[in-house]
């Protein structure tokens, strides 16, 4: 289940015009698409298999997300990733150091056949407990994942990007959207580049 808001296709738009007029023009394609059988969900079980190994990671964090700063830290360190379930799962450990102070998080990715979709189920070693996971998928190379949260006080959309760029980099984004998705702040950015 992805919070990302729906856009109207041309089709829908033309299905809906369609529907104006007699209703017996419209019973035939809606009957067709009752007899289609289900398409199954893609098959996304060994997404992550590329990020499986051991990474340097160089990462900024915006310090105040949607309050107007544009304050970033920056931080380095090392990133950890463990194939579990024969890769239907999978364990992401990060420690960095950097001016704000020394950071470890905790990642544990979950797939589920039945959706198709993973969840991304992260934790920092500060508060020790699981956050809200963001849900999504690969498409065309890259991974998206969204979810909706508490920040501040108020719900926000966020989004979570993972970009393969070659064979041996890798980039994170984290961005929130107080506005229901119509605009977003970037506010974690981390580049991973394989330990050989």
């Amino acid at each position: 289940m992805s919070s990302r808001p729906r856009a109207f296709t041309p089709w829908l738009v033309a299905f809906g015009l369609l529907c104006l007029t007699p209703p017996v023009l419209c019973a035939r394609p809606a009957t067709q698409a009752a007899q289609r059988p289900a398409q199954a969900p893609r098959d996304g079980q060994h997404d992550f298999d590329f990020e499986i190994g051991t990474w340097k990671t160089h990462l900024k964090r915006l310090v105040h997300p949607l309050s107007g700063s544009d304050e970033w830290v920056e931080y380095e360190g090392v990133t950890t990733v463990r194939k579990v379930w024969n890769g239907r799962a999978n364990l992401v450990e990060l420690t960095a150091d950097g001016p704000a102070g020394h950071f470890e998080g905790l990642n544990l990715r979950l797939y589920n056949p039945q959706s198709g979709q993973w969840s991304l189920n992260f934790a920092n070693s500060r508060k020790g407990t699981l956050g809200q996971p963001t849900i999504g998928g690969f498409a065309n190379g890259r991974g998206e994942f969204y979810d909706q949260e508490d920040f501040d006080g108020r719900a926000v959309f966020v989004r979570f990007m993972i970009i393969p760029v070659d064979a041996d980099t890798i980039r994170f984004e984290q961005a929130f959207s107080a506005d229901g998705g119509k605009t977003w702040e970037l506010n974690w950015v981390a580049t991973d580049t394989r330990l050989k």
